[in-house]
């Protein structure tokens, strides 16, 4: 009865009382062992906080590039760089190091794994080339360009797809309407 408000057995007990409804067989035995109390909800929902995320939110200001890398991946294994610079902070805090130390031996541990990264890729990219196959993909890829590939399919559709060339001749046709209306009725 989670449309009333107030418990099932002060509203029975209220229409007993008031001579609304007969006594249930179950009122008695109830008001002997009333059922639990929960208290209300305030209707707020708190917002689940992880205690390395001020050194994630710190790391997307530091690196905005990386912003486009998850913070949290659902489906993926590797936890995305944001989470381990803030894991590997508030481990050197745990050994009892400043914070800003921390951060910076993180921050330069990170730039480090990423150099690693990009020479490793740099140096596959040459070996394919090399044996005449394609290179294998970025490991830190443009986000523009990832959207772009998302999003090439939907501009190719405009020039093609009749159903979409069809709607926007008829968004150009209301245009031209529109614009005759107010030239005829002197509104520029």
């Amino acid at each position: 009865m989670s449309y009333m408000r107030g418990d099932l057995l002060t509203k029975t007990r209220k229409l007993v009382k008031g001579l609304a409804k007969p006594a249930p067989t179950w009122l008695k035995a109830m008001e002997e062992a009333p059922p639990a109390t929960f208290p209300r909800v305030d209707g707020k929902i708190k917002k689940i906080e992880l205690p390395e995320d001020v050194y994630v939110k710190k790391f997307f200001k530091k690196h905005p590039d990386s912003l486009y890398h998850d913070a949290i991946k659902i489906s993926g294994f590797d936890p995305p760089p944001a989470r381990v610079f803030a894991w590997r902070v508030l481990e050197l805090k745990e050994q009892g190091v400043s914070e800003d130390y921390a951060m910076a031996v993180a921050d330069f541990e990170y730039r480090k794994e990423k150099k690693a990264k990009k020479k490793a890729y740099k140096e596959l990219k040459e070996i394919a080339r090399s044996e005449g196959k394609e290179p294998p993909p970025d490991p830190y890829p443009s986000a523009i360009k990832e959207i772009q590939a998302e999003e090439k399919k939907y501009v190719m559709d405009r020039f093609y797809n009749p159903k979409v060339i069809e709607i926007a001749n008829k968004m150009k046709e209301e245009r031209d309407m529109l614009l005759q209306d107010r030239a005829a009725s002197g509104q520029w």
